[in-house]
């Protein structure tokens, strides 16, 4: 009895050493993770070469940043009335910012931090400011107002690390990083003289979901499922590869007589085997190559592969349900199929709450930063920012068009005033010069009537 026990345990030691997922103490649930080959924890490295190399998770994050910066905001003194403002009715101070911001191409940096953000757990936007102070020095007052902010500098995750913390329990700053290392090289290794510096927090944006290093990649509920894409990808590339390939399996019969095979190919029996990597593999090369086999059968080794396109499909959908994106608007349709519009409408409102949530409060971060540096005058700014749920002018149209249609067909009444249809492509109404232009004077009607009395001579 005692020597079925220890043969049982010791089974169980050895399928415990194959198969660690399976009985790992004593626990007969699998381990997904070690199972289907997917890592515990996640760096940034991985997500950083994930997002570099699977064109998926680009798209997931690429359309969602270009989404969300479709048109570049203006920063107001003061909120107005209709649609986002343009230069017709900018101060004289928003003229000058917008002018600042275009040198300093601020927008497209930040859109290119919100990237990089999506990627890692955050991103960095370092401030270069003209204060003659080192970059692990904290900032009093920038000179020459706007001109103040010389550069603004988007970072990875990889690049901005925290470097030291401020742990003093009476410090307002307690908890928060009290130092950076900037490492540009870390990421990008094609520039040619890359920037390593220490820079004090006062000169550094984070760019995150909630502000801080603490975020999440937005890559990472869906981490597994681009695992499993690349997998298919990869394993449908390689069975047709080796299909295409057509490397024959030699089958030796029992009755041939590998000495004389050697001495045939001139060599000794020791080297047969290399011999014959040797002509396989000029065989392959090419379309006349002699194969030379005595005592020997060519077979062909097919690989059977199962059609890829359901597992696929189904990694593909739960990514696309990670990102909250529709799968036409992530991948478009192989048959030229437009997005409908209900994922269209949805696509915007998620973008919308994405900009109102994250986007927004960022950029008023960095604004605040410049008032507090002198580079902006205390106020209270406005972000105004074109609607991404709004109609597109073609569907306005085509909505005012319905409407007059509408009090044609009504025949007596008017169902839309022409100012409620004027509305609805975001026209103003037209004023009563503007209504009557077009008619003619009382004099003018008097003469086309023959009614005007003609000019009398004294």
């Amino acid at each position: 009895m005692n020597k079925v026990v220890s043969l049982a345990n010791y089974a169980q030691r050895r399928l415990s050493s194959m198969f660690p997922a399976f009985f790992a103490n004593g626990n007969t649930k699998h381990d997904h993770y070690k199972d289907f080959g997917y890592p515990e924890t996640l760096s940034f490295t991985q997500l950083y070469r994930m997002y570099c190399r699977n064109g998926v998770a680009a798209a997931g994050v690429d359309k969602t940043v270009l989404k969300t910066w479709q048109e570049n905001p203006f920063l107001l003194e003061k909120e107005r009335d209709g649609s986002q403002s343009g230069e017709d009715d900018e101060t004289t101070l928003e003229k000058e910012i917008r002018q600042r911001f275009d040198d300093l191409r601020l927008w497209a940096r930040l859109a290119e931090a919100d990237r990089m953000s999506m990627v890692g757990a955050y991103a960095g936007v370092i401030l270069r400011v003209a204060d003659s102070k080192r970059f692990d020095q904290p900032v009093d007052r920038a000179s020459g107002g706007l001109n103040g902010l010389v550069e603004v500098i988007p970072a990875w995750e990889g690049q901005l690390q925290v470097s030291q913390w401020d742990t003093d329990e009476t410090s307002e700053t307690y908890g928060l990083p009290k130092m950076y290392q900037f490492n540009e090289s870390a990421v990008d290794t094609t520039i040619k003289q890359p920037r390593n510096l220490v820079i004090h927090p006062d000169r550094v944006i984070i760019w995150s979901k909630d502000g801080t290093v603490h975020g999440s990649s937005a890559l990472e509920p869906g981490y597994n499922s681009l695992t499993d894409m690349e997998k298919v990808r990869g394993a449908g590339g390689e069975g047709f590869w080796k299909n295409a390939k057509s490397a024959p399996v030699l089958e030796v019969d029992k009755e041939a007589k590998i000495d004389m095979m050697a001495k045939a190919m001139g060599v000794s029996v020791e080297d047969l085997a290399d011999k014959m990597n040797e002509q396989v593999a000029e065989y392959n090369a090419g379309f006349d190559q002699l194969l030379m086999i005595m005592g020997m059968q060519a077979k062909q080794l097919n690989v059977t592969l199962p059609s890829p396109e359901h597992f696929y499909a189904i990694a593909l959908q739960d990514f696309a349900a990670s990102m909250n994106m529709p799968v036409k608007i992530l991948v478009g349709m192989q048959t030229g199929e437009r997005a409908s519009q209900e994922d269209a409408s949805e696509w915007a409102q998620t973008n919308m709450s994405r900009r109102a949530n994250q986007t927004v409060p960022n950029i008023m971060s960095l604004v605040n930063r410049l008032e507090r540096f002198g580079i902006l005058p205390e106020k209270d700014w406005f972000l105004d920012w074109t609607d991404l749920t709004e109609s597109s002018m073609s569907e306005k149209i085509d909505r005012a068009s319905k409407m007059a249609e509408t009090n044609q067909k009504m025949g007596t009444g008017v169902v839309f005033t022409d100012e409620e249809i004027r509305a609805v492509v975001g026209y103003e109404p037209l004023s009563d010069a503007d209504k009557f232009a077009n008619e003619p004077t009382d004099d003018e009607t008097r003469d086309a009537l023959g009614t005007k009395p003609k000019d009398t001579v004294e």
